[in-house]
């Protein structure tokens, strides 16, 4: 009977000890993650006002709000996309997306391919081998963001990079970063002069050719990172679904952003190309913040469809 005795206050306080080891590990994980979206919902702010600056700027010297355009977007990416896939990754992903997308703009301001004829201004501030850092950035931020939304929808998130999805999703992320561009080029080209086409383009001064050579450059970056988790890390994390709610939310953010352009009052109605031809700018602003809700706002809807389809599977605390 002692004996029986000792093995129930045993398993009692077996039981014990397992509820408050996984009250604990509970706790951890909530605080964590509270923490680290708080850090997501802050990058989150400082991205829209860079949005509003752009328009509003205040006096804002426009390398500040460049940076801010930029930093943001780069910073969620590492901690979001380690996340998901390891540190090793993510940094795995910097590295191509760094190296192949200097080594592409590069060889661009050179030779003109594959995007066509350009140099870059002073704008984004200082430049590495005539290219600016801060667009280093930029391909690492959106790039991250583009993956993210274009993992969701392809489906089948929680399983590892294999069969179609291995080219496939490549090429939807693809199509996400350089709607993106095709949303923004004219008027950080053409209105800020960020950069300048020095042959011109139908596209209110943009050459065709660049969006060639945007989905020539992001597909290799893509297609490298994808043949890496193929390899390298093969089964990622399952996300909960705020991890997807913030990244969807980065993405359209930057697609609303376009729409602010058109409160802006600009400084002169024309504005003339490195060709000499002029272009109205109310046509630039909004050209672009219509392309901006057809192509990446269609995008971010359809992401927005697929969390909610998600829901149904993934059962969990909302913390964001």
């Amino acid at each position: 009977m002692a004996l029986f005795s000792k093995r129930v206050n045993f398993s009692v306080e077996q039981h014990r000890v397992s509820v408050l080891l996984r009250l604990n590990r509970d706790l951890a994980y909530k605080f964590l993650s509270t923490k680290q979206a708080a850090l997501f919902w802050l990058l989150l702010w400082l991205y829209a006002v860079a949005r509003i600056l752009q328009v509003f700027p205040a006096g804002t010297p426009m390398l500040i709000v460049v940076a801010l355009h930029v930093i943001p977007p780069a910073l969620f990416a590492f901690p979001h996309g380690a996340a998901r896939y390891g540190q090793h990754s993510i940094i795995a992903f910097f590295t191509i997306t760094l190296l192949v997308g200097g080594t592409m703009e590069n060889i661009g301001i050179r030779t003109g391919f594959p995007f066509g004829r350009y140099y870059f201004t002073d704008v984004m501030g200082p430049k590495l081998f005539g290219v600016p850092v801060l667009l280093s950035l930029a391909y690492v931020g959106m790039g991250y963001l583009s993956w993210t939304l274009a993992s969701l929808l392809i489906g089948r998130t929680e399983n590892p990079l294999t069969g179609f999805r291995v080219t496939a999703l490549p090429l939807l992320a693809s199509c996400l970063m350089v709607a993106w561009d095709f949303a923004m080029d004219p008027v950080w080209s053409t209105i800020v002069h960020a950069w300048i086409w020095t042959e011109g383009g139908p596209y209110f001064g943009v050459p065709l050719s660049n969006f060639l050579g945007w989905c020539l450059t992001v597909y290799l970056i893509y297609q490298s990172f994808a043949l890496y988790l193929r390899v390298w890390a093969p089964q990622p994390n399952q996300l909960p679904l705020r991890y997807w709610k913030i990244a969807l939310l980065f993405y359209a953010l930057s697609a609303a952003g376009n729409f602010l352009l058109l409160l802006g009052h600009p400084a002169a109605s024309t504005i003339s190309d490195a060709t000499h031809m002029s272009w109205k700018v109310t046509d630039i602003t909004r050209h672009c913040a219509l392309i901006s809700l057809l192509t990446m706002g269609t995008f971010a809807l359809s992401a927005w469809v697929r969390v909610n389809e998600l829901k149904h599977i993934v059962n969990e605390p909302e913390l964001c």
